[in-house]
């Protein structure tokens, strides 16, 4: 193995960007982890898990195989399980255990480069027996599986159905002859797919079926089967299941599919917290159908979470990088610059840093929404679902879709360099855009979104009550003066709502128009589709403006320092300004913008970024993300980029023998056959 030609010092540009900065890097990194005592725990945590790693082994990933990767991400994962169980023990013996709660989070990411094929099994199905079970299941198999004495994943998504819930194929029929399930897969496309970890990982998995009695079909519900051996992990009889194979991303997820033939599992393996067959097939239903989908719910704001970390991740590289990398003089003879000095490299980054700040607030006002919610369900209340549901699909719609998009922005920032594996850039989009996807195409979701606002306007229209995020919709029909526009950022938040009201009474009125005129209400909603989709994007990008400006400019302000403020307060007006550009052609429909209103929209953003520019290594230092996490020959803390790329090349397995194989066994022969 070549030697290493990484210096030990830092490089000189990068410090002068951290030198020169106008605030604490370690203040933004308090209010970026949630405060100094949090940031003090995710430090701790960090370096625990981190040491005794090989960094250098971490980086050659991608040149295993398949099945090598497999078992990589399954070591590692078991690596981070047992650390974490120690910490449990020295740090609260005997009490409540936390550690599951940090096993999938961001702090053990760079542990587990290859994934985690046992993150599902900790972000929704733990979640899911502990929301599902009685008292009495989850005593039997829930806490078995808490403790990881046995392993399994979700399995949902079938080869021929993913999002539509009602229509997936997989049957559980209530035998009460045995008080029995017997679930079949009856066809290849009710074959579930894609589940994290079911390849080879879980020896149980919690899988959703239809659930048919007396061969009536009673929806879908949820049921803990097993699935391999406890002992030799050989698949159980009627059991067919296996790795889907290589993926876009995800490498070591350990993704599979199963089919079940005739298998029997007894009644009390449904989870009946809600809803419940009786012995003599009696069927009770849950008090709310989707407590049967609130795992997906879950999810969601977990998805939120992550893909707005995943930007910071990315936005840190790439602000590093082009900290260090130098080119093209900006004046003819004068020295190749750093390329943060061209506007249009600083239009590249900085909104990217603004929107993973913009989502990252946001998913934290979910995720409150989202802990009120359970605690209202314990009280059989169940008010907030609708609510829940709908802004949890909204953000992660929005999220997801700017985060993919904002992760190749800030690669092709990177030049071809960003093109690079060890770059991990590619590596982070395939992660970001794999979320557009699972736990509901963003599509999909944006028409449920969409007939959630129907009915919200409906209820503007007659004056019920509405849910606190879709309140604006009164608001707007009762002022006619809500979207008169001044340029302020509070204006911008009610421009955007705005916008999204009248786009949502456009969606209303062509699906009333339609009906009217004698289409099924189905086929209406089919043909209003679009319309939909539009109202649901701009209603979600409307909370997101709400969400970030009430966190930078309200009561929580108070609690930082006048140069934090400044920061946060250049990056909101940073998000609002752009994404205010980006949606034009739906403000200018419904508002009256000038050509002096946008005029100064442009040399707003113009300022903000030059305002930036100083501050930009010290923002994405504060992300506080360690060089194991960033796992990136271009954004390490040292900014020895050039030096970590060729280290990254000369190490390479490629290049640890001079001549490879197929020179002697193809090439040679080739040159020499005269032909």
């Amino acid at each position: 193995m070549a030697s290493s030609v990484i210096p030990k010092t830092v490089n000189p540009d990068i410090q002068k960007e951290r030198d020169g900065a106008s605030f604490s890097s370690e203040e933004f990194a308090a209010w970026w982890s949630g405060g100094q005592d949090a940031l003090k725990f995710h430090r701790e945590l960090r370096d625990y898990m981190q040491k005794d790693v090989d960094a250098d082994e971490y980086l050659q990933i991608q040149n295993l195989s398949h099945e090598e990767i497999s078992d990589f991400a399954v070591r590692t994962s078991l690596e981070a399980a047992k650390k974490l169980r120690r910490l449990q023990e020295e740090r609260n013996p005997g009490g409540e255990d936390y550690w599951p709660n940090l096993y999938d989070h961001k702090i053990t990411w760079g542990v587990t480069p290859a994934g985690n094929p046992f993150g599902v099994m900790y972000v929704m199905l733990i979640q899911a027996l502990e929301a599902q079970c009685t008292p009495e299941q989850y005593e039997e198999f829930g806490k078995r599986m808490k403790n990881f004495e046995i392993c399994g994943t979700y399995a949902q998504t079938e080869l021929g159905h993913g999002t539509f819930l009602r229509g997936l194929e997989t049957r559980a029929d209530f035998d009460p002859k045995t008080d029995e399930f017997v679930l079949n897969t009856p066809k290849i496309s009710s074959y579930k797919f894609w589940p994290g970890g079911l390849g080879h990982s879980s020896n149980y998995c919690l899988v959703m079926a239809q659930l048919y009695i007396n061969n009536q079909c009673k929806g879908p519900h949820m049921f803990f089967v097993q699935v391999r051996d406890e002992e030799t992990h050989e698949p159980l009889p009627g059991v067919h299941i296996g790795d889907i194979g290589k993926k876009m991303g995800f490498i070591g997820i350990n993704n599979g599919f199963l089919g079940l033939k005739d298998v029997r599992i007894p009644r009390t393996r449904m989870l009946m917290r809600h809803a419940q067959v009786k012995p003599d097939g009696s069927y009770v239903s849950s008090p709310a159908n989707v407590l049967t989908y609130f795992a997906m719910v879950r999810s969601r704001c977990v998805i939120t979470y992550n893909n707005s970390s995943m930007l910071a991740v990315a936005a840190t590289i790439a602000t590093r990088y082009s900290a260090v990398r130098r080119q093209s003089p900006i004046e003819p003879k004068a020295p190749e610059p750093q390329i943060l000095d061209h506007v249009t490299q600083q239009m590249k980054l900085f909104p990217e840093i603004a929107t993973s700040l913009a989502h990252r607030v946001a998913s934290d006002y979910l995720w409150k929404l989202y802990e009120m919610t359970i605690e209202d369900i314990e009280y059989g209340k169940y008010e907030r679902l609708p609510e829940l549901h709908s802004l949890s699909c909204a953000l992660k719609v929005t999220c997801s879709s700017d985060t993919t998009a904002g992760i190749e922005r800030l690669r092709l920032a990177c030049g071809g360099h960003g093109y690079l594996i060890s770059s991990n850039l590619s590596n982070l989009y395939v992660l970001a855009t794999a979320a557009c996807t699972y736990e509901g195409e963003n599509t999909v979701l944006l028409l449920q979104i969409g007939r959630f606002l129907m009915k919200s306007w409906n209820s503007a229209l007659s004056g019920a009550p509405l849910a606190p995020t879709v309140s604006y919709l009164a608001e707007v029909q009762q002022n006619p003066e809500f979207g008169a526009w001044t340029g302020t950022w509070d204006n911008m938040v009610r421009a955007m709502k705005y916008a999204a009201a009248n786009k949502t009474r456009l969606a209303f009125n062509s699906l009333s128009n339609r009906i009217s005129k004698g289409e099924s209400e189905g086929n209406a909603a089919n043909q209003t589709g679009i319309e939909f989709t539009h109202a649901a994007e701009l209603h979600g990008r409307a909370f997101v403006f709400s969400s970030f400006t009430t966190e930078v400019t309200g009561p929580n302000a108070k609690d930082r320092s006048p140069a934090l403020n400044r920061v946060l307060e250049n990056l909101l007006e940073l998000y609002l300004v752009k994404e205010t550009l980006n949606q034009l052609s739906n403000l200018l429909r419904f508002i009256n913008l000038t050509d002096k209103d946008l005029t100064s929209l442009q040399e707003r953003l113009e300022t903000v970024l030059t305002k930036l520019r100083p501050d930009a290594v010290a923002i994405v230092d504060g992300f506080d993300f360690s060089d194991l996490q960033l796992n990136s020959t271009l954004g390490s803390y040292d900014g020895n980029a050039y030096e970590r790329i060729f280290d990254a090349a000369l190490k390479n397995p490629m290049n640890q023998k001079p001549v490879p194989k197929s020179f002697h066994e193809i090439l040679k022969p080739f040159m020499k056959s005269n032909i």
